[in-house]
């Protein structure tokens, strides 16, 4: 997979829900402010319970302009930061300006400081430019929008910048590249934090898709040709009927009528990753699923996804998210799930 995927359970502090802080600045996009609030907002526990606190914040409290022909009033200051467990900053129409330099206003810089260690960041659009003038994207890779993605690297060349995804995870820093991906980035956040169940809710009452893969590529504006005949959608929804046998890539080229090496050129261009990188990701996804929502023992969920062992499933599941499937279901299931396994433990090992 192209993203990062880095599992966590991320309760709030004490038991309390977690609280995401998004830092405003002027010039805000009122789209992107909705979207962290509109999302975490519905995310909800099995008993109904808010999940997520969501509160916004600015260097100077008060009313905030943004691209629009409203204004935002905002009470809270940047000292919340300090007891956020997550951070996000959204763009705003003053990151389009001409760059000569990197630059972070010292308010920005002092509100920056003001995160806890351990908080996640993340950034939607432009937004990644404050995290990189605050060296918070070194070393790490990042994407932005695609028209910014060169003058972010150019300004911060210590960031891997990756200008053709949706999404990035690098160590809990997350950035997504415009406001459609914020939404998926959201969604990311909540699944890795909550599962599946909760992500795929949130997203069911937002009426937009449960899941897009980070390393699925941004919509760029490419020389126009000729309409295709064909696609390889076909295949992938046929691959994913028939995920718990083995698929070749012969197999999935001759579902699209193509040649193994056009369908491979085509797949990457359409999903941004290779077949094999496509194929490992939805059967990842769908073994969580199972590991969160069924009881099946865990050589039961290998052959279901079609990795054949408990012992493949537990070395992509490490791979992916660096967890066992007994860590990952007793995260999401507690005590419950550990005497669903029967015959098998989680690791697909007979017990003692």
């Amino acid at each position: 997979m192209s993203t990062e995927t880095a599992f966590r359970g991320f309760p709030g502090q004490s038991g309390n829900p977690h609280r995401v802080a998004v830092l405003v600045r002027d010039g805000l996009l009122t789209m992107e402010l909705g979207i962290v609030h509109r999302l975490f907002r519905q995310a909800l526990s099995s008993t109904g319970e808010p999940l997520y606190e969501v509160l916004t914040c600015t260097p100077e409290p008060g009313d905030v302009r943004t691209d629009a022909d409203v204004t935002v009033h905002v009470a809270h200051g940047t000292d919340i930061l300090a007891e956020a467990d997550t951070v996000v900053v959204p763009a705003s129409d003053e990151d389009y300006t001409p760059r000569a330099a990197p630059h972070l206003p010292p308010e920005l810089a002092k509100a920056l400081g003001r995160i806890r260690p351990g908080a996640r960041i993340a950034s939607i659009c432009t937004g990644a430019f404050v995290l990189a003038a605050a060296g918070l994207l070194d070393g790490k890779r990042a994407t932005t929008h695609w028209r910014s993605a060169a003058d972010l690297q150019r300004l911060h060349p210590r960031v891997r910048v990756d200008p053709d995804v949706l999404y990035t995870d690098d160590g809990g820093v997350l950035t997504a590249a415009g406001v459609a991906s914020g939404i998926d980035l959201c969604l990311h956040m909540i699944r890795g934090d909550h599962g599946s169940r909760v992500a795929n809710e949130v997203a069911r009452g937002t009426v937009v898709p449960p899941h897009r893969d980070g390393g699925q590529a941004q919509y760029i504006p490419r020389p126009v040709t000729a309409p295709r005949q064909s696609s390889t959608e076909p295949a992938r929804t046929w691959a994913l009927a028939h995920l718990d046998r083995p698929i070749s890539l012969r197999e999935l080229a001759e579902r699209a009528a193509m040649s193994t090496r056009t369908f491979s050129r085509r797949f990457c261009e359409e999903a941004g990753q290779t077949p094999v990188q496509w194929l490992t990701g939805q059967r990842v996804d769908r073994a969580r699923h199972l590991l969160e929502e069924t009881d099946l023992p865990v050589d039961r969920v290998a052959a279901a996804v079609g990795f054949g062992t408990a012992v493949s499933l537990r070395q992509h599941l490490h791979a992916a998210l660096g967890v066992s499937p007994s860590a990952y279901r007793s995260t999401f299931r507690g005590a419950a799930g550990g005497a669903a396994a029967a015959a098998t433990d989680a690791d697909g090992r007979r017990p003692a």
